[in-house]
């Protein structure tokens, strides 16, 4: 009896061709898997799906979305096989319309406005200096400022846009991390965002946009390191 030969060229997910070969089908992947079950789903079955070439199938689920990205199948697996590479490539072949939530849309959000959730730059500017006035003067921090565009400082420091947008006393917990160890640090005023939906999504153009405008701010100022809080 011949055996069956799977055609490898027909998957778009798969990283490598010889994964139909190598998976033991052995099902570790899912035991460590946080979502396991979820949608009756689970990584093994996932990377049959790809192997066996039924990609859009697994491009039109929820599983790839419902997936962590967390990496603890892939470091379980025996046989290496590069599973957050098909997850997040099953992501990036998703029609940009039909990506679920907000992602897409914060992701074009950012693009136009510089942060995920649009917030304006008057009103972010606005915020910044009421929470350092805040800090001076109520909650014992004399000569608090935030930096904005410093030329020259040590650390330029990203924002998740949730924080101005919701939670603005979140960021005074990194400021007084700077203050007491008089840290010489700046934000920015444009595209200050430290959260790239592009990354999550699987929409390497615009992560690559986003990420590129915050090393162009990185240059610009001389800083010597980027911190990313998220």
């Amino acid at each position: 009896m011949e055996p069956i030969v799977i055609n490898r060229k027909e998957s778009k997910l798969r990283v490598a061709p010889e994964w139909a070969d190598v998976c033991f089908t052995c099902g570790t992947c899912a035991g460590g898997c946080p979502v396991t079950g979820v949608d009756g789903m689970d990584p093994r079955k996932a990377v049959r799906m790809a192997a066996l070439g039924l990609d859009q199938e697994l491009i039109d689920s929820r599983f790839p979305w419902v997936c962590t990205l967390c990496g603890r199948c892939e470091y379980a697996c025996p046989q290496g096989v590069e599973i957050l590479k098909m997850m997040r490539r099953a992501r990036t072949l998703r029609e940009r319309d039909k990506v679920p939530g907000p992602i897409h849309k914060g992701v074009v959000m950012c693009l136009e406005r510089g942060n995920n959730l649009g917030i304006p730059k008057d009103d972010f500017l606005f915020l910044l200096a009421d929470l350092a006035k805040e800090m001076e003067e109520d909650e014992g921090f004399p000569g608090f400022y935030v930096p904005v565009d410093k030329k020259g400082a040590n650390v330029l420091v990203t924002i998740n846009s949730k924080e101005p947008f919701g939670e603005p006393d979140d960021m005074k917990f990194w400021w007084k991390i700077f203050y007491a160890a008089r840290e010489d640090w700046t934000t920015t005023s444009e595209n200050w965002e430290g959260v790239n939906w592009g990354l999550f999504s699987g929409d390497d153009e615009s992560m690559r946009e986003i990420t590129g405008r915050i090393v162009k701010h990185l240059e610009e100022l001389e800083c010597k390191t980027l911190l990313l809080p998220e």
